[in-house]
């Protein structure tokens, strides 16, 4: 059983990987055996977080803006420098910005789309040979997608940009899914539901009880629901699962 979920001596990619989302997936994947890159626009966060990370294994922090082609092909150039090949990568980097219709601004359209959806295609796509050379007919190299349930269900929030960009990824998963399969590469995707960070410590006191109230399992996500499922979608007991999107989000998208 240890072995069917191990992810020991793998080499895994994180974006965003300095907090939130990002930090309960890396620390899970550091502290069960694998060497760790994260990266995220905030160099002092990234460099602390892999500091403190590198007491139980092996984090190593590349800092970069992945809104920007230029900083996605920096980024995928360093790690073509450093390795020969990547077993897991997580396209987690992602922003939000909320607004009612009639003001909703272009910027707020263009920073989350960047982000959210094209970086996850572009990073990917340069580093296509490391996942290829780490994949196998027996051994699949793993790129996990984080949607969202917010692509998946409709909330009282105006969040318009990012839901349309996680519903974006979530489609944009089954698409790679489809295309990298042949190259011994599985695509899958996170939907969470709501989780502490710090998109979701902008909701009001209201709206997070709402969120809370909503859920059939009354309750938000914990470090180790994410670790969970991570762990799960990095390793062999996920061996024939390709193209799916996962909700982990106590229920939320069973009351859509």
């Amino acid at each position: 059983m240890e072995d069917l979920f191990s992810v020991r001596g793998k080499i895994a990619v994180v974006t965003g990987g300095s907090r939130g989302l990002g930090e309960m997936i890396a620390r899970a994947y550091v502290e069960n055996g694998a060497k760790v890159y994260i990266t995220a626009r905030k160099a002092d966060a990234c460099m602390a977080l892999a500091e403190e990370l590198s007491k139980q294994g092996e984090c190593i922090a590349v800092p970069a803006d992945l809104s920007r082609m230029d900083e996605i092909e920096r980024f995928a150039a360093e790690l073509g420098k450093r390795e020969k090949r990547i077993d897991i990568l997580v396209n987690n980097a992602g922003a939000s910005w909320g607004a009612q219709f009639h003001e909703f601004p272009e910027n707020g359209w263009d920073k989350v789309m960047d982000l959210n959806v094209k970086s996850v295609f572009f990073l990917t796509q340069k580093l296509l040979g490391l996942l290829e050379a780490a994949g196998s007919e027996q051994a699949y190299s793993r790129v996990i997608n984080i949607g969202s349930i917010e692509g998946i269900r409709t909330t009282h929030l105006e969040a318009y940009s990012y839901a349309a960009s996680k519903a974006g990824v979530n489609h944009l998963t089954r698409i790679m899914a489809k295309f990298l399969a042949p190259r011994h590469i599985a695509v899958n995707a996170i939907a969470p539901g709501y989780f502490p960070s710090k998109m979701t410590d902008a909701i009001d006191e209201h709206g997070s009880r709402q969120v809370v109230d909503d859920a059939p399992m009354k309750r938000m996500g914990a470090p180790d629901d994410m670790a969970g499922i991570a762990l799960y979608l990095a390793s062999r007991a996920s061996s024939f699962v390709c193209g799916a999107v996962i909700p982990v989000d106590g229920g939320l998208a069973t009351t859509a």
